[in-house]
């Protein structure tokens, strides 16, 4: 057995830890880069204490998924402004953003020149600059991930900037942060880190310590996503989100993920679909279709044992099988309002581009079984 295991320099976790950023970041240095999303002013508490810590700052925000312009922009400014860290504060795009721009501010050059699939794919040679990453949304676990995913817009797809020393040199994750968020982006979010969980579970490339992890936290999803749906103010439920959406980046950063956000990443840059309902939208299709995939071609897989352990970890049931991971997911789709894809302009004429795209994606590759192209499209077919 060989694997590696890499994650965020440190993780600091717990209600009230906000509080700490501004020490924690004038050990990097006495200006900052503050990299923000739409709404710029839920960063007041983090100015407030790089104040009272000493350390000046500079603001980006970044209120969509992140561009390569964006990308430029923000080494350009941090540049011209002396910054010597970088701080992501919000969802997935702040953080990403966040971390492109410290492993661009160290490594020099055009995105493009590192990025995958569209770009040259060169490796960052070089550490990023330092990187603090605090999520206020409990989805995409990029807090303790080692790339960044980032839109061109020009090439019509989104694609990751990737290397080791892109990890945050701190993971500040304080679920506080989520108390007040609406229903709809907790179910986005929330299914995106379930998402997160099941793939690298039945990943290719699953190992011992990230099964431990998405063990733990499809079990906190199954007891309290709906909770934090319904109840926005439960702070247990928060909790246990904040938890599982960390949870889910440590496995899917180590283990890698599959189908869904193989098709994610190319719906994600053909519409303005959000990504966790994107995940959300394909996420019971795609796990009927690789179980039947596995029952027609390779019925002593144990990865048929996998799904039906996911059965038994949502339900708590003992006995529970493949079926019943299924049929769970697909109830809390229907009880979190997960919208169809179509909803937000996915056609049928586009499926060949979506099928041709996602084939060649790097999570593609790390799904459990290699899908035919029928396959393929029926999972995107049924979530339409």
């Amino acid at each position: 057995m060989r694997f590696e295991f890499a994650t965020a320099g440190r993780i600091l976790f717990g209600p009230g830890r906000l509080t700490e950023i501004g020490e924690l970041a004038a050990g990097f240095g006495p200006r900052a880069l503050l990299v923000t999303g739409s709404n710029a002013e839920r960063a007041e508490p983090v100015i407030r204490s790089l104040e009272a810590a000493g350390v000046s700052w500079v603001s980006l925000g970044i209120a969509h998924e992140p561009t390569t312009a964006d990308v430029q922009r923000g080494v350009a400014l941090a540049r011209t402004e002396g910054c010597m860290l970088v701080i992501g504060f919000g969802g997935g795009s702040p953080m990403d953003g966040a971390k492109a721009v410290a492993a661009l501010l160290a490594n020099g050059g055009d995105p493009l020149d590192y990025l995958e699939v569209i770009g040259a794919g060169r490796p960052l040679t070089k550490g990023s600059a330092p990187c603090i990453a605090v999520p206020t949304t409990a989805g995409t676990g990029t807090e303790v991930t080692r790339n960044a995913v980032i839109l061109s817009p020009e090439h019509g797809v989104k694609v990751s900037l990737r290397g080791a020393g892109m990890l945050p040199r701190i993971a500040l994750v304080d679920p506080e942060l989520g108390y007040g968020m609406s229903p709809e982006v907790t179910a986005s979010t929330g299914l995106d880190a379930l998402t997160q969980l099941i793939e690298p579970f039945v990943s290719s490339r699953a190992n011992p310590m990230s099964d431990a992890f998405a063990r733990e936290g499809i079990r906190r999803i199954a007891r309290s996503l709906r909770r934090a749906y319904e109840q926005g103010d439960d702070r247990a439920a928060r909790e246990d989100m904040s938890l599982a959406a960390m949870y889910s980046g440590l496995a899917m950063a180590n283990a890698g993920l599959g189908s869904v956000h193989g098709f994610a990443a190319v719906i994600g840059g053909v519409t303005s679909a959000p990504h966790g309902v994107v995940c959300a939208a394909l996420l019971p299709h795609a796990m009927r279709v690789n179980v039947r995939a596995f029952r027609e071609r390779d019925p002593e897989s144990p990865s048929l044992r996998r799904y039906a352990e996911i059965g038994q970890l949502l339900t708590g049931a003992s006995l529970a099988g493949a079926e019943d991971a299924i049929a769970y997911v697909e109830t809390l789709c229907a009880a979190l309002h997960v919208p169809s894809l179509s909803t937000f302009g996915v056609q049928r004429n586009q499926l060949p581009l979506i099928l041709d795209r996602s084939a060649v994606s790097s999570s593609m590759k790390a799904n459990p079984i290699a899908l035919t192209r029928d396959e393929m499209e029926a999972i995107v077919e049924r979530a339409l």
